[in-house]
């Protein structure tokens, strides 16, 4: 079988037509030169060159076999790009996880930074509740997750990308948007959609501890995991909501907002995660942009462990 070596003295002498040229540009001598073109025609049986001592001209034979040899080399080189850009995480795949409520905001911006800073990585992204992007890091299936809190496991390595706030959500025409600011004592004894704790645990849980530590107890008569669901049951005029402040960028029709005056003021937590044994070349570069504040309301790596 033939080296690429052969085949570049070989285009070399082809495209100058001239052996002495053809050394001077390979940076070579013209004996080692006619020797490795000599080599290739033998290996191949066929005469590629009519050489005389005046003149070198491509056989028919030779004339077709340069337009592979151009290719293989072309290949050659791109393959070896290629595997040096994926090294270094240049180009790649990153197969990301996220919440429906991170894809409002936070993973837009991420999507459209990459683009720009790492056209070569390739985003694989794919919607899952938290515990489902947990399952899915451990078993390698997502490289990076769009997570909300607690995430105390010690394979992971952690980034909080994101501090929100939360907002009420009414129908057209309620009462309570007379007001400028709601309080949670707004929601008392009044028919609520509150999130479902099998599906959407983080939501269910910080908003039973803001009403149980207020001492409010709203009506809760749907629950569901998912924001969109829940604020097209506002806009059904089935009850209020509270949703993150993301949630705004829906312009659900017949739905409008409010502020809500709460403490903290941004409870909302979005972290990145990553398990640290995850050896794709192409996560560091990734991660590398979260320093850039890809959120415009993010707290750029606040914390990290």
């Amino acid at each position: 079988m033939f080296e690429l070596s052969q085949l570049r003295c070989f285009v070399a002498v082809a495209e100058e037509l001239h052996f002495g040229r053809a050394a001077q540009r390979l940076n070579m001598t013209q004996p080692p030169l006619s020797r490795q073109v000599q080599l290739l025609e033998r290996i191949l049986g066929v005469v590629l060159l009519d050489r005389t001592s005046r003149s070198v001209r491509l056989t028919p034979a030779g004339r077709s076999f340069l337009i592979e040899a151009r290719r293989i080399l072309r290949l050659a080189e791109t393959a070896s790009l290629t595997t040096r850009r994926i090294a270094s995480g240049e180009e790649g795949r990153v197969a990301i996880g996220f919440t429906a409520a991170s894809g409002y905001s936070f993973l837009p911006q991420l999507v459209e930074l990459s683009r720009t800073r790492l056209p070569g990585v390739d985003l694989a992204l794919r919607e899952m509740v938290t515990g489902e992007q947990i399952e899915a890091l451990l078993t390698g299936r997502i490289d990076l997750g769009l997570i909300r809190p607690p995430l105390n496991r010690p394979e992971f390595d952690k980034i909080r990308v994101m501090n929100e706030s939360l907002v009420a959500a009414l129908p057209s025409g309620d009462p309570r948007l007379d007001k400028p600011v709601l309080s949670l004592g707004d929601f008392d004894g009044r028919p609520m959609i509150m999130y479902a704790p099998e599906g959407a645990g983080y939501f269910h849980s910080m908003l039973a501890g803001l009403f149980d530590k207020a001492g409010v107890s709203p009506h809760q008569v749907q629950h569901m995991s998912q924001i969109h669901s829940i604020l097209a049951l506002v806009h059904a005029r089935i009850g209020a909501a509270i949703v993150p402040e993301a949630a705004m960028r829906l312009h659900f029709e017949g739905v409008e907002f409010r502020p809500l005056d709460i403490d903290p003021a941004r409870p909302v937590e979005l972290y990145v995660a990553w398990r640290r044994d995850n050896d794709n070349p192409s996560l560091k570069p990734l991660l590398d942009l979260f320093e850039t504040d890809p959120a415009s309301d993010a707290d750029p790596a606040a914390e990290t462990t």
